[in-house]
């Protein structure tokens, strides 16, 4: 009992301590629009960004309505009449940037993945390839999101030409930083696990006479789950981080943006604005790790490991 209670209460004591200290951190910091938003404005600011995000629903909604009682009007009149929907075109709510963001990292980190697992499963095997590409994996690896934004930007414009995009070139410039920079930890971690396989387990496989594909099914991916999780955590992190640069760098949708747009907006609620997303996004990143750990928990094979 004394065990469960400690597991949500250690957590809510850290998380009060940290709000105590915000508070009163904030009343020393001056700026030009005044102090450092605390723990209250930044709450209060947040409600408002919900109100807002609610109105704007209802204008959405009314103008739909509107158009449906004026195309309604046009096919009474004239059955055969042209009727059109317009999409509405108000402004993004902070609460629409961040389902812009979620769904633009949520695709740059699968791919990232998709490329990263099979690629690190490869280079595990085989000792020699990992020893040629090694060289050029630690060369990419730092290359910053800053860099990488550029070169992509120029080369989707060049290449994604068409009338008809099925998804907007923001939208792809954001997407492939993001698996640029996000799918070395977990191709590492995966190499690195698979190299790693217990010599008995090997020897096992080896005396099953399994094939390559039993092998690495039964053999290599169960013992290297805790590396590649360990790996899909780090990427899923600096995803997240580096989304939000791209997005402020290259004033793509999203909470990038969001921010960058309170800071040159420069009024007296956009440094609390700015405070509200902060928070916001390091909420989601702390919510996107405890959801990894928790696919691990489900596809780990040794549910007596301890995870944090």
């Amino acid at each position: 009992m004394l065990k469960r209670s400690s597991e949500w209460l250690l957590p809510v004591l850290g998380v009060l301590f940290f709000v105590v200290v915000w508070h009163f951190s904030a009343l020393q910091v001056k700026t030009s629009l005044g102090s450092l938003p605390g723990p209250v404005q930044t709450a209060e600011q947040f409600v408002l960004l919900v109100e807002d995000h609610l109105k704007e629903g209802e204008k959405e909604q009314a103008f739909y309505e509107r158009q449906e009682v004026r195309n309604a009007k046009k096919l009474a009149a004239d059955p055969d009449a042209n009727i059109k929907v317009r999409a509405y075109t108000g402004k993004a709510t902070f609460f629409d940037q961040i389902v812009t963001s979620l769904v633009t990292v949520a695709c740059g980190f699968i791919l990232a993945s998709v490329i990263a697992i099979p690629l690190g499963l490869v280079l595990g095997l085989n000792h020699k390839l990992y020893m040629a590409f090694n060289p050029i994996i630690q060369l990419l690896k730092p290359v910053s999101p800053l860099a990488w934004l550029p070169l992509v930007t120029m080369v989707v414009s060049a290449s994604y030409v068409t009338k008809d995009p099925l998804v907007a070139k923001s939208f792809l410039n954001s997407m492939l930083t993001v698996t640029l920079c996000s799918l070395w930890p977990t191709l590492i971690n995966t190499a690195v696990g698979v190299t790693n396989v217990d010599k008995d387990l090997v020897n096992v496989s080896r005396v099953l006479r399994l094939s390559y594909w039993q092998h690495i099914r039964t053999i290599v991916l169960p013992s290297a789950i805790p590396m590649i999780f360990t790996g899909l955590r780090l990427s899923i992190g600096i995803a997240w981080m580096v989304l939000i640069a791209a997005e402020m760098l290259a004033q793509n949708p999203g909470l990038g943006k969001f921010v960058w747009d309170e800071f040159q907006n420069g009024s007296a609620a956009s440094l609390s604005r700015i405070m509200v997303a902060v928070v916001m996004i390091g909420f989601i990143g702390l919510m996107l790790d405890r959801l990894m750990l928790m696919i691990q928990k489900r596809v780990s094979w040794d549910k007596q490991q301890v995870l944090r």
